[in-house]
């Protein structure tokens, strides 16, 4: 997930993630704009990838790069919260620790790493971006053209609700679009677990 708009700031009620609802004047403050602030899209699209076959199957990692350049790996056993709130306060809390424990403290559920990302990915492993922008293609048909069958693929996805950070990807060596349509980043890590899991047989 790249470009992700996690960033905190200390309120009376502690450390928070700044979001678009609730933290207006400070935004304003800042002279940024309100699209910029949306932590609830990384919520959604979290929330669809760890929910799919393909993460229950043991086989999807999730990288987040927050638009600060701010590295984090998810573990994938990880449960991620349903509501917003108490997803965001996990966030605060890990960008304040560098780290979450589960609640036994046996756990790494999830933390801050270094850059650059290419240091955990597999060597030679191809990374594809997604964008309007981009050539259309039909999704299944273009990771079964691949041929990588039960080899890792990686997708960068803009964890934004607007934008095209695939397309500004440093580390992209391909780019495509899924869809004519404009999808939600959602969406988007919805139709490529599901892709992926015809491609690797899970059910």
């Amino acid at each position: 997930m790249e470009q992700a708009n996690l960033e905190t700031v200390k309120s009376k009620r502690g450390i928070e993630i700044i979001n678009c609802d609730d933290h207006q004047k400070t935004i304003n403050k800042m002279g940024k704009k309100f699209e910029d602030y949306r932590p609830d899209v990384l919520h959604q699209c979290l929330l669809s990838l760890f929910d799919s076959p393909l993460a229950k199957a043991g086989l999807l990692q999730v990288f987040i790069r927050t638009a600060k350049g701010v590295l984090i790996e998810i573990n994938p056993a990880m449960k991620i919260p349903k509501t917003f709130g108490r997803f965001s306060a996990l966030m605060a809390q890990l960008l304040t620790k560098l780290k979450v424990r589960s609640a036994n403290g046996s756990a790494m559920l999830a933390s801050v790493i270094k850059n650059p990302v290419t240091e955990y990915l597999p060597m030679g492993v191809k990374i594809v971006g997604t964008s309007k922008l981009a050539p259309l293609v039909n999704i299944n048909d273009y990771v079964a053209s691949l041929g990588i069958e039960r080899k890792p693929l990686v997708f960068v996805i803009g964890a934004v609700s607007v934008g095209n950070p695939g397309m500004e990807n440093e580390l992209v060596q391909e780019n495509i679009s899924i869809s004519k349509h404009g999808l939600s980043a959602a969406c988007v890590c919805g139709k490529i677990c599901t892709a992926m899991e015809k491609l690797y047989r899970v059910v």
